[in-house]
Formats: structure tokens, sequence, C-alpha cells
């Protein structure tokens, strides 16, 4: 079926192709936004992430990374000392308790590094399936889903992607028709995206080379 033929009223099997080039097309090369050099550097700036910028967590991790190079040094930090650190990222006390508590389960069961599997990641601390395939996409070069943040989930609606709302069964639903081996490249096109151009209060459907296949664009 040619893209002329491809309709906004298609199931999401017709349409993927199509979307999946278009946004390979806009945002070629789009990686993940947060500064990081390994995969524990990963794993905090991924919980400072929660409900704050990403442009704000690369202003606090420079410092935070000074000081606590790795799980072994932030295991011997104080609550009061880390949350002085974090407290710009808002919600400082729980991220700190989270962070505390994932390093003394890095150091105690996995010798100070980060696992790189699944289901060692979602029994961290402050670690859900989303911070996980974060870091296996990421750090590890393993796909082992489709991350769901605010702007997938919001994107993944109006685009008729899936009708759940449920971050987990959205993934499932996006697992089901992004061809393997794009899951990771797809969620950050469609962050970028959704930052870009399909933003929450007013989206620039104008602007938006998803339109034609969009069932939620505004034309006119």
């Amino acid at each position: 079926m040619g893209k002329a033929l491809i309709s906004r009223n298609d199931p999401p099997k017709t349409r993927i192709t199509a979307i999946l080039e278009a946004l390979t097309t806009a945002y070629p090369g789009a990686t993940c936004a947060l500064h990081y050099k390994n995969p524990y550097q990963l794993l905090v700036a991924t919980i400072l992430s929660a409900q704050c910028t990403d442009v704000r967590v690369n202003i606090v991790t420079p410092k935070f990374f000074a000081r606590y190079p790795n799980a072994a040094a932030l295991v011997k930090a104080s609550q009061d000392e880390v949350e002085e650190l974090i407290r710009s990222t808002g919600f400082f006390r729980n991220k700190t308790k989270s962070l505390l508590a994932c390093a003394k389960v890095l150091v105690k069961k996995h010798g100070g590094e980060v696992p790189d599997s699944m289901e060692a990641l979602v029994e961290l601390p402050g670690v859900g399936r989303k911070t996980a395939n974060v870091i296996l996409g990421n750090a590890f070069g393993i796909e082992s889903g489709v991350v769901v943040d605010t702007h997938v989930r919001r994107l993944s609606e109006r685009l008729g992607l899936s009708k759940q709302t449920d971050p987990e069964k959205i993934e499932q639903d996006l697992m089901k028709i992004v061809p393997r081996g794009q899951w990771v490249d797809f969620g950050h096109q469609l962050i970028l995206h959704g930052r870009q151009i399909c933003q929450a209060r007013k989206p620039k459907c104008g602007e938006c080379l998803l339109v034609e296949l969009c069932p939620s664009a505004i034309i006119g």
C-alpha cells in the first residue's frame, strides 16, 4: 500500500511504517537527553528525572557524580547530603530514599554494578519498567521494550496507537506494531516530537509531519 493511500483512520498496523519513516526523517540520530557516562550515572539520572525536566537533571548531576562517582560512594552518603544536592529536581526526599536504598542493593547484591536484566533492575528501589527500559536500551544496548513516559503516553493516544491508559499496557500495544530493533529509537523520536510539536496543551498540528496519519489532528 502506498503512502498516498494510507488514511489517518486506518488501523495502527497499516499506519505504523509511514509513522516510523516520518519520525526517522525528522529526528535522525535521536538519543537519550540525559547526560551520562556509564550505567550507574544513567540509573541515577533516570530516577531524578521523575516529574522533572531532563534539562534540570543535567544541571544537577555533574556535582552529584563528582561527589558520588559510584554506588559504593553513594551508599556512604547521608540523607541530608543527598537531599541538598538534588533538591531542585523536586520530590527530593523520596528520590533520596530511593537512591540510597538502590545503592545499598547494588553494593550488596551486584558488587556495586548496575545489572543488565529487566528482572534484576525492577527489583531495585525506585526502578520500574520504564526506568529499566531506559537503562537497558541506552546503557547496555538491550531492547527490552518501549519507554513509555508522559510524552509517549500522550502521543500513543493521539496517534491512535493504543487505547490503553496504563503505561505497561501501552508498551505492549506498541511492541506489537513497532518492529523490534526500532523500539529504542521510536521512544526517543516520539519523546522529541512530543516536546517540540505534539505538546500537551496545544499541539502544533499545522507544523506536524504526521498530520495525515493522525486521527486526532486538528486541520485548518
